[in-house]
Order: C-alpha cells, then structure tokens, then sequence
C-alpha cells in the first residue's frame, strides 16, 4: 500500500464504488452487518470497545481503525487478530489489479488510504464477519467509510484539525463527520458537541437521522477512576447498567464507552430485536471490561513510571492531561514533548507545559517538528521551567530516565501520536526510526 500516495485524485467516493463492484463486496451486507465510528479524539478506543463488545457476544467481528501503532496489520482484525502477513499479501496483489485496471480506465489515481479500506471489505466478507466496526480517516463526507452505508454512526468529539478539509469551524467539521451516517439512521454525539446541538439538530433533519447526545439523552453518572481501571453507571432507554467497568483511562473514556456500548445496542436492535436483553447486557460488561487500545495513557514503564499518549489535538491533549493528574497526581512529573510539523505545535505544546517544571522538547523520526522550535515553544508558554533539548527520541529516552533517576521523578510522554510510539518504541530497545506510518 505504501506504493500509492497517501490521498488519491480529488474525491474518492465513485472510483471506490466501483473498486468495491469489481472485488463483488455485497455493499446490503456491508450495511446491514457494519457501523461506523467517526470524530477527532477517542475515535479508536470507541471502535476498540464497540469491537469488543460484539467479541463477547459471540459474534464474528471485524475491526478497521487508523493508523497503526507498531505494524500496519493492526488496522484490520478478525475477533481481535491482526491480519496475517500471508492474507495481506493475497489481498494486496487483487487490490492492486482491480486499481490498475480502474485507474486506466477513469484516469485516475487510487490513495492508499482507498486501497486499504477496500480490502479490509475483502477480507471482512471473506471470513464471514457478524459485526463490523469501521473507523473514519478524515471526516466522514468524502471518507471512504461513508461507502459502508451504516445507519448506526458516531462523533466522538470535535476539534479544530484537518481545517483545511474540513472547514475553518467546529460547525463545518462536525457536519462534514456527520456524513457518514446514512439517512434514516442514528448519530450518537459526544459530550463536547453537545454545544452544536442545535446546528447538528436542524443538519440531520431532512435526511431523517436522529441525534442522540451522550449526557442528554445517554446517561452516565456515578463515575470512578484509578491507576488500575474505572466503572460508571450507564442509561439508554430502558437500559440502565450500574458499574459497568473499563480498562481504558482517563475521563473521555466515559464518553467513547457511553457511545461504543450505545452503537451495539442501536445495531442489535435492528440485526435481533427480540434478543434477550440479559444476554445484551452481558456482552457490554464483558465487552467495556476487556477492551484493550494502546497508547491511550499507557504506562509502558514502573521504574521510573511512565506514561505515554498519543493525544494529538490541543482538546485531547488537554482532557488526556487532567487526567493523568487525576489518576496519578500532579507532583513529581517530567514532561517529554513533540509535536508532528503539520499540527499546531504552538498550541500543543502552550497545552502542556504550564503545568510542568522540567521539560524535554525532541522530535519525532516520523513528521517530528524541529526539538529546538518545541523549546521555543515551551519556553514561551512556561517561563519558569526548565527546558532541555533532546534531538532525536533516542536521547530524549535516555536525557530523560537520567533526570528521571536522579531527581526521583516520573515522566509523562505527550505531544504526538508519533511522539509517543517511537518513545516507547526506543524505551524498549527497538529502534523507532523503523517504523513506517502514512
């Protein structure tokens, strides 16, 4: 895949419809059998718990997310299985002959990004998946998922990213996310869109979708969080779930479990109406309780403790910030920052560093902007810190774990997504500059 550029020719949607024609994917059984999760953050953990929800159900489940962390397989799984080097490659091949014969015939350049959706498709139909949960790329208008046809869709959250897509307002790019949801279906919308309800109200009306707000018209309440998981009581119609319990940390994580257990329900009820509903229940509290998603205020290291996230938008770095001091403590942190040179970094890094007094400022093999410009930054948005300059990860690991051990502190890695892989990648004795990302 990584022979194609990243985007293809203009919008993607018809040259895909027929690459989907031409493999003979059953677009009703994609529909009937898919959902789609789409927003700015938390988009993987709510596919991740959604997936794991129809695990516990019994149910054969796909799941395709982006991007990967470690190795490309990880965005396409079968019952939490990466696709294997040996299917990936099969596919690959038949991808690539469609594509060729395609592009050909409408002048047109296929993006990677197409290619990859299209035989995760494949390989879904192939191994007869039940349940599928797709992840959105960019938005959800022009995204390839729109091709699913799901009436059972999401906004986890909004932020100002890909502005130049999406839209210059919070307004244009929850609306341009909305579009993935077929008409007559169900938008369920994170708690920080509740402030364009009424846009999103008047937006979905003509196509008959409905909008459903997580503490509106979805309930949660009761909420506790610890190093080691958290619970909360959930409500939905006549469900009503006291201390259900997640893996995942940190405050969002209400949310993005809130929407994945509602996104099961709201399929189910129109796969199996009549399915008993303590048999539903089950699969939502085994399903919340063993989901798993890296990278998401991890701790990849005790001694010194170290936690690492992949929040890349200023609203998810700073919700990702309150709670790590909510779970762990605010004293005693070092902070290890970057940013990606296509994002804010200004305002990524202005997000972080007031509440740090020792700063590391590095960059990334992959997109990483210039150490000594994250430096600046951090400087400008905390005068009073001290701020070293790592260059690479791999001195920003060991400048780290030595201010670390010497001053009896404990590091938090955040800024990137990128950041944050290659760090823990480093920490762990691999070498960060061999991944491959697009």
């Amino acid at each position: 895949m990584f022979d194609l550029p990243k985007y293809g020719d203009g919008v993607c949607l018809a040259r895909l419809a027929e690459l989907l024609d031409v493999l003979g994917i059953d677009r009703t059984q994609l529909e009937r059998h898919s959902v789609v999760v789409t927003g700015s953050n938390g988009k993987g953990s709510t596919a991740a718990m959604c997936a794991s929800i129809g695990r516990a159900r019994g149910l054969r489940t796909g799941l395709f997310t982006s991007p990967h962390l470690l190795r490309f397989n990880e965005r396409i799984r079968i019952d939490g299985a990466e696709i294997g080097d040996d299917d990936l490659a099969r596919l690959q091949q038949k991808i690539a002959a469609a594509i060729g014969e395609i592009s050909r015939r409408r002048g047109e350049q296929f993006g990677a990004f197409e290619a990859l959706f299209a035989l995760a498709c494949l390989h879904f139909e192939e191994r007869g998946c039940q349940f599928i949960v797709f992840e959105a790329g960019i938005g959800g208008r022009y995204d390839p998922v729109r091709l699913v046809g799901a009436r059972e869709t999401c906004v986890t959250s909004v932020d100002y990213e890909h502005v130049e897509l999406l839209g210059n307002s919070l307004e244009l790019i929850v609306s341009d996310k909305s579009d993935a949801c077929a008409s007559g279906g169900t938008i369920l919308y994170g708690e920080n869109c509740r402030g364009l309800r009424r846009h999103l109200t008047e937006y979905n009306r003509s196509r008959g979708i409905a909008s459903l707000f997580i503490r509106d018209e979805i309930g949660i309440g009761d909420e506790l969080a610890s190093a080691s998981g958290q619970r909360f009581d959930y409500t939905f119609g006549t469900h009503d779930y006291r201390g259900l319990e997640t893996r995942l940390l940190g405050a969002v994580q209400f949310n993005n479990a809130a929407i994945a257990a509602t996104l099961f329900l709201l399929w189910r009820q129109r796969a199996e109406p009549g399915e008993a509903p303590g048999r539903i229940e089950a699969a939502i509290r085994s399903g919340l309780r063993e989901a798993q998603w890296p990278g998401r205020l991890e701790v990849i290291a005790q001694e010194p403790l170290t936690v690492i996230d992949v929040g890349h938008t200023p609203d998810g770095i700073r919700q990702s910030l309150a709670s790590l001091k909510a779970i762990h403590g605010d004293d005693d942190w070092i902070l290890v920052t970057g940013a990606s040179g296509d994002k804010k970094a200004g305002e990524i890094v202005g997000a972080l560093a007031p509440s740090f007094d020792t700063i590391i400022a590095t960059a990334a093999h992959h997109k990483g902007a210039d150490a000594k410009s994250i430096a600046d930054a951090a400087r400008l948005a905390n005068p009073g810190a001290e701020v070293r300059v790592a260059e690479t990860i791999e001195d920003a690991v060991l400048l780290s774990r030595e201010l670390a051990a010497s001053r009896h502190r404990r590091l938090y890695v955040a800024g990137g997504l990128f950041l944050a892989i290659e760090y823990a990648t480093a920490a762990r004795g691999s070498r960060a500059q061999d991944l491959r990302f697009f």
